[in-house]
């Protein structure tokens, strides 16, 4: 699965995509994109499509990383130094960097509920490019995207921020590339 406002970037599967990077989290590996970009497509593929979320999976998810950088790169393979994105699991806390981020660009942050409703791949998006030193600029591209945010003569507008209003519908709001 790959966001649209990755999709530039990620799509040919050159850099990391969200789900490799939610799933590297997981297993808590630090993989360089220099890495990455040694697997072959097929591999960077199944990393991107294996599932993760049961232990036995994690184990497997792991131990194929821990292969692949040993058979393809001459760097090490390297445990995350903090832990810290967990914060996506929380559905019913949102992180301040979301929080911050939001408000540096300009935006209103997600409200309790919409951080709520969001699904785990879009809130681990939402805090990794909020703490992101390089790619916070996809922030109110993934923040539209989910339908936190809405564009309307020009202007960026919370998604729902006026009871009774004719807004269009978030869900089925996509801007143009």
């Amino acid at each position: 699965m790959l966001f649209d406002f990755e999709r530039d970037f990620a799509g040919s599967l050159r850099c990391i995509p969200m789900i490799a990077r939610q799933k590297l989290d997981i297993v808590g590996i630090k993989l360089s994109l220099r890495q990455w970009s040694r697997f072959t497509r097929e591999e960077r593929g199944q990393l991107a499509d294996l599932p993760c979320e049961t232990v036995p999976e994690q184990a497997t998810y792991r131990a194929l990383v821990a292969h692949l950088i040993a058979a393809r790169s001459d760097e090490p393979l390297r445990q995350l130094a903090t832990r810290g994105l967990e914060a996506w699991q929380e559905e019913d806390q949102m992180p301040d960097a979301v929080r911050t981020q939001a408000q540096a660009d300009g935006i209103a942050p997600p409200t309790p509920r919409q951080w709520a409703a969001l699904l785990p791949l879009q809130r681990f998006a939402l805090v990794k490019l909020a703490r992101s030193k390089h790619e916070n600029e996809n922030f109110v591209p993934a923040m539209r995207e989910f339908g936190l945010v809405q564009q309307h003569a020009g202007l960026l507008h919370d998604a729902g921020a006026s009871p009774g209003s004719a807004a269009v519908s978030p869900a089925r709001f996509r801007l143009p590339n």
